[in-house]
């Protein structure tokens, strides 16, 4: 058998990383091993991992040298920041979270660089201003006026780090994660009981995506070579309008889930960022979904779930209350 390729994985622990992780262990035949990158390789998760196959090394985003260490003899990797990463003030005072972003971000295309490694795959978003534009006629700006939507823009502008540190990209765009109906959009039940769906989507539609499916697409893109590096795939394992969501959520739970198109501006009275996002998703529905194609995400990832195919998995895990 000849030499494994070695997949260097940041996030190996989380969601996205953990979806390429389990797949290459999963491929035995594939060609190609697992380096699980994790600041604690001491966790569970991490040996979960190591007891599947996967080398398992200490590396932090914040650590540039440390980075390049985990990519040495690398053949690919796979890079993810984490927007929503819990962080203590003294670090929220320090930098914005797309600040934390952009520098990990950095640190990442340079250690790839310096380690010789042949393709990235970086987990990354649209830029939302274009569409909305800063003045903040259309939605409120945030970070002093820098973003619209910080999570999306910060990764949009990372991708020119890659660019210019001469990286072998491909660049990864997802979707809302499918994992969002477990905690901030599951369903509410109202004062008669019943549960509702709020979604700030009007009557548009709205992609999603497992989780774990960017890894196993991310895995298919590796597997092509160098077919797809300096192209950007876009990736959603299902395209529904809030009705559609609230219909398949009553047919997994046996009860009836109504949807209710909660307004931008109610939303925006708890969180002026998401609020943002689905404002954008709603109104660049076009652009949005018609990027993300569905037939060429299963190419990639055969195994790709659809929102019902996710949904019989994870029923149970929804709250209900």
């Amino acid at each position: 058998m000849s030499e494994q390729k070695i997949i260097a994985v940041v996030g190996a622990t989380g969601a996205q990383g953990g979806g390429l992780a389990r797949a290459i262990l999963a491929d035995r035949d594939g060609g190609f091993a697992v380096r699980a990158i994790t600041r604690n390789t001491e966790s569970a998760k991490a040996q979960a991992l190591a007891d599947l196959g996967a080398e398992v090394v200490a590396a932090d985003l914040d650590d540039e040298a440390a980075l390049r260490a985990a990519f040495e003899g690398a053949y690919g990797a796979f890079v993810v920041t984490n927007f929503w990463e819990q962080r203590s003030e003294d670090e929220a005072r320090t930098r914005t979270a797309a600040q934390m972003e952009l520098a990990q971000a950095g640190n990442a295309a340079r250690a790839a660089k310096a380690a010789g490694v042949r393709h990235v795959v970086w987990s990354t978003l649209e830029d939302t201003r274009p569409f909305f534009g800063l003045g903040g006629e259309r939605v409120p700006t945030l970070d002093d006026g820098t973003y619209t939507v910080p999570h999306f823009d910060a990764k949009a502008e990372a991708d020119d780090i890659f660019r210019e540190a001469g990286v072998p990209t491909t660049f990864l765009r997802t979707s809302l994660n499918f994992d969002a109906f477990l905690t901030m959009m599951a369903p509410r039940r109202d004062e008669q009981g019943a549960l509702v769906l709020a979604l700030a989507m009007g009557d548009a539609t709205m992609s999603g995506i497992a989780s774990e499916d960017v890894g196993r697409t991310a895995y298919g893109i590796l597997r092509r070579g160098g077919d797809l590096i300096g192209q950007t795939i876009s990736v959603a394992g299902d395209h529904l309008t809030g009705e559609e969501y609230a219909a398949a959520m009553s047919k997994a739970f046996g009860e009836p889930v109504t949807y209710y198109a909660q307004p931008f501006e109610q939303l925006r009275q708890f969180s002026v960022e998401t609020a943002n996002m689905f404002q954008y998703y709603a109104e660049n529905e076009k652009e949005f979904v018609g990027a993300r194609d569905l037939s060429r995400a299963r190419e990639l990832n055969p195994e790709l779930q659809s929102f019902e195919a996710w949904l019989a998995a994870h029923a149970d895990a929804i709250p209900r209350g």
